[in-house]
């Protein structure tokens, strides 16, 4: 067999184009080839042919790639290779190619929309006919919905004589394609691509000229396969309006006190009824650690595979055969589903009891069963390490496997050797199994709903693993664990924020081609179809705060590039290390910060230098230091947590931190303007300073870190095909937009936290389409508490954004949150994604009196407690039908629906 290969693709001196082959055998699996070299004599037209033996092949994929010198420069997308299927019959294919860049209408070939909105394949079969010699057309056209086809017609009797459409077959990721008999084919032929229904009624045809068709005389047995650039269509962008809401949060008459599985299906019927496609949830792996409280933290998992036992819907599992038992379940979920808030503790400890009871009951049966076995099989490389973790985890009382008296070292054979089936643990340690296998099929099924009825999931995938998790146990080549991610100052916390996480060991990730982030990627596109990056600026760089820093203000960037000291005296700025490196604390800056105070902490915690200015005593000369003492003394009321605090601020108080690799680099401190350390400068050197840390922030690292971003997300954001959805706020470099725009991922649009300085407050008509916009998330002031907390920055925003005269109404009415709300609804992002609280608030009867108890994190508190639930239930929503006429037409009307 013949093949033989032809692309135009404009190339300059010592740049060449070779094909990448992949064989597909007929059992599915792919193999990958040697490459083809392409020639041109003109440096624009590529040919090459190759001779296939197809024995026990079904077809190749195939993609064209780049090289300089020698060097691959680029392949074409990743995601959608050429295809190629061999028909049995022909024995000689011309393949006329058009080179596939990441679409720009990326969207659009996600799952989020061929899974759920887009038009799919019903089986129609237009390329099973073929001729003595077969003219193939292809065409890629991503923007048809459900109960569309594309269809081609034409002047000659092959394509319709402009009366009858030929409908074609989605053969491939958006790919149309339709065989016509060449020999019929005698002269220049003219055609348009063309929507049809299912009937091939014509709906609309593609503008423009018409296209010319001059076919080659063909051999018999061979096929010309022609791949036309995409039609030119009229289409309105496709946008869609979504609900954004913690599983947890969710309410429903059967909830056990918190949300779950079962629920997030209630909460789809509400989403369709309002004519909303996409559902937000925040992350739900498994965060057990102690059972208490702290537990509820979501972005601090002990697994980045498996589910929150908190989210197993108990109503879907059978019920226990002891009915007493089973009656004092059914008076305990009335109780807790009672509560305003999420009980954490007493809900989890309901759950595992319930669990750990039907596991006994029901484990022998599903545990033989061949759905368990075939999940076990695909899931064994993580759920075995998981299972032995939180069964140690259990006996030892803790969760840092330090401590443990053994396994506190990960090893394969001893954990292979605890979890076999005739292990003396292995019923308790199975327990987990089953647990992790019922989550499995729930969430399934809701993933399986949200399809059938056009509503998008959307996960989120949390930027760091916790320091006592599976992973740092069993995996911790890939972690520094020495290290802790967070973030800088920004608008949710003036510290910045000390998640605590390791960060990552990006070396060690790349030696094998980053599987471990695309492992972690292609579990979830089994359950979602749209996901959150969450602080997507860490693939850049992440915030790394030394250990002994509870704060983030002692951070430094990582990957960074130092400054030396000749780099900072080119400023004009003289440096002392002893002196800019070292807390500045003075008689002025104790009197600012503790006031009556001050000679008590002098007493106590300082020692006073030659120079006048004071140094921390050694047991209180680090952050953490000053942390442990203060625990000591077991006191929380606020005199106590305000001298702790200033204490903190003095360890703080420096203009450059060092760096932590290079002895002799020296990094800004952030935020250092804001702090004594700063105002002490002359004014030539705080304007030194200030070009200084402008130029470090803003325009040193561009691009360093746009190479270190395009090092790792290609590859990540390639390996599923869900919708990439990036949470870009904070202090983003320039470069970030460079690689979402390179990468067609969706940038998060929040009027009130616009990306330009010159800006007030976002104009949301300039949002770009590849973007969700908002009004708030779960890190910020829901509307009406954002409205009331600060009446100046609220006037501002009524007179500048919503255009209205005269004094700001207070607390907001309904109208007046329906205009936010509307305008969001009417901006170009595609995804307009709302908290279930700001879309409540349009309405005064329906919203939660309380706007406060509507807060779900408060970013500045690393230790706040997630419990916040929805005061309605899903069934009262439902019934809602004022409200849900309201959101419905302005969803409709701002060509959402």
């Amino acid at each position: 067999m013949k093949i033989r290969f032809n692309i135009e693709y404009v190339t300059q001196w010592g740049e060449e184009l070779r094909v990448q082959l992949t064989k597909i055998a007929k059992d599915g699996q792919t193999k990958a080839m040697k490459e083809i070299q392409l020639d041109t004599f003109d440096g624009k037209t590529w040919e090459g042919e190759t001779t296939f033996q197809n024995t026990g092949a079904a077809g190749i994929e195939y993609k064209y790639a780049m090289y300089n010198q020698g060097e691959l420069v680029w392949t074409e997308w990743e995601v959608a290779p050429h295809k190629l299927m061999f028909d049995g019959v022909t024995n000689s294919y011309i393949l006329s190619d058009k080179w596939r860049p990441i679409p720009d209408d990326l969207p659009l070939f996600s799952s989020a929309y061929t899974e759920c909105v887009g038009a799919q394949s019903d089986g129609y079969k237009a390329t099973d006919t073929l001729y003595s010699s077969t003219l193939q057309l292809r065409t890629v056209e991503p923007r048809l919905r459900k109960g569309e086809y594309l269809a081609v017609c034409g002047s000659s009797i092959q394509l319709g004589e402009w009366k009858k459409a030929k409908r074609m077959e989605m053969i491939n990721l958006q790919e149309w394609a339709v065989n016509i008999d060449a020999d019929m084919l005698f002269d220049v032929a003219e055609y348009k691509y063309v929507v049809v229904d299912k009937n091939g009624d014509i709906l609309r045809w593609e503008e423009g000229s018409n296209r010319r068709l001059r076919t080659p005389k063909l051999m018999p047995k061979q096929m010309w396969i022609k791949t036309d650039g995409q039609p030119n269509l009229s289409s309105n962008n496709w946008k869609a309006a979504g609900v954004v809401i913690p599983v947890f949060s969710i309410r429903t008459n059967k909830s056990y006190g918190v949300g779950d599985f079962g629920d997030l299906k209630a909460l789809i019927q509400w989403a369709v009824k309002t004519k909303m496609h996409a559902i937000q949830i925040l992350p739900i792996n498994d965060t057990m650690m102690t059972g208490k409280w702290q537990d509820s933290y979501p972005y601090n998992s002990i697994s980045i595979y498996a589910f929150h036992p908190l989210y197993c819907d108990l109503n879907a599992l059978p019920k226990l055969s002891d009915k007493l038992a089973m009656e004092k379940f059914m008076m305990k979920q009335q109780e807790l589903n009672a509560l305003t808030q999420i009980d954490y503790e007493q809900v989890i400890a309901l759950k595992m009891d319930y669990l750990r009871k039907v596991y006994a009951q029901e484990s022998k049966k599903v545990l033989e069963s061949d759905g368990f076995k075939s999940f076990f099989d695909s899931n064994k490389d993580w759920l075995v390490p998981y299972a032995a973790f939180s069964y140690l985890r259990d006996i030892y009382g803790t969760p840092v496997f330090q401590e443990w008296p053994e396994y506190s070292t990960y090893n394969k054979k001893e954990i292979d050797k605890l979890t076999a089936q005739d292990s003396k643990d292995y019923d308790k340690v199975a327990l987990y199994y089953y647990i992790q296998y019922q989550l499995h099929l729930q969430l399934l099924d809701a993933r399986n709903e949200a399809r059938k009825q056009g509503v998008i999931l959307k996960g989120d995938i949390p930027i760091g693993i916790s320091r006592t998790s599976v992973e740092a146990w069993a995996e911790p080549k890939y972690f520094n664990l020495d290290g802790q991610a967070g973030a800088p100052p920004d608008d949710f916390s003036v510290n910045g924020q000390n998640w605590g996480f390791p960060t990552y060991n990006w070396d060690a990730m790349a030696e094998d081609g980053y599987s471990w982030w695309i492992r972690r990627f292609q579990k979830m596109a089994e359950y979602f179809d749209a996901y959150r990056i969450d602080h997507v600026l860490g693939f850049f760089r992440i915030w790394e705060i030394p250990t002994h820093s509870v704060h983030g203000l002692l951070g430094q960037f990582s990957p960074a590039m130092p400054m030396s000291i000749g780099e900072i005296e080119s400023y004009g700025l003289h440096f002392n290390a002893e002196q800019m490196t070292r807390p500045y604390i003075t008689d002025s800056s104790l009197e600012q910060i503790f006031g009556y105070r001050a000679d008590l902490v002098k007493s106590i915690y300082l020692d006073k230098r030659s120079d006048g200015r004071y140094d921390l005593k050694d047991m209180f000369a680090s952050q953490r230091r000053i942390e442990a003492e203060f625990q000591k003394i077991g006191k929380t009321d606020e005199d106590t947590i305000a001298l702790r605090d200033g204490l903190y601020t003095l360890a703080s108080c420096v203009l450059f931190v060092p760096d932590r690799k290079s002895r002799d680099g020296y990094h800004p401190r952030i935020s250092a303007q804001m702090d004594y350390a700063y105002a002490a400068l002359s004014d030539f050197e705080k304007e030194a300073f200030n070009r200084l840390y402008n130029d470090y922030f803003y325009r040193r690292h561009n691009d360093f870190w746009y190479k270190e971003a395009m090092k790792k997300l290609p590859v990540l954001t390639q390996s599923t095909r869900m919708l990439v959805c990036a949470e870009d706020l904070g202090m983003v470099p320039d470069c970030v937009p460079w690689v979402m725009e390179n990468l067609k991922v969706l940038s998060l649009e929040i009027q009130t936290m616009p990306k330009s300085p010159a800006l007030q407050f976002g104009h949301l008509w300039e949002n770009p389409y590849r973007s969700v916009a908002t009004i708030s998330t779960h890190d910020m002031s829901p509307l009406r508490l954002w409205w009331d907390e600060d009446e100046e920055r609220a006037q501002q925003f009524y007179n500048n954004a919503l255009y209205k005269d005269g004094p700001a109404p207070h607390p907001a009415p309904g109208w007046l949150c329906e205009d936010v709300v509307a305008t969001h609804l009417f901006c170009p992002s595609i995804l307009c994604l709302l908290s279930l609280q700001d879309l409540l608030s349009m309405d005064e009867d329906l919203r939660l009196p309380d706007a406060s108890a509507e807060r779900i994190n408060i970013p500045a508190n690393p230790r706040h407690y997630w419990r916040y639930r929805m005061h309605l239930t899903i069934e009262q929503l439902l019934n809602s039908n004022s409200f849900n006429q309201r959101l419905r037409d302005l969803i409709e009307n701002s060509g959402r629906g």
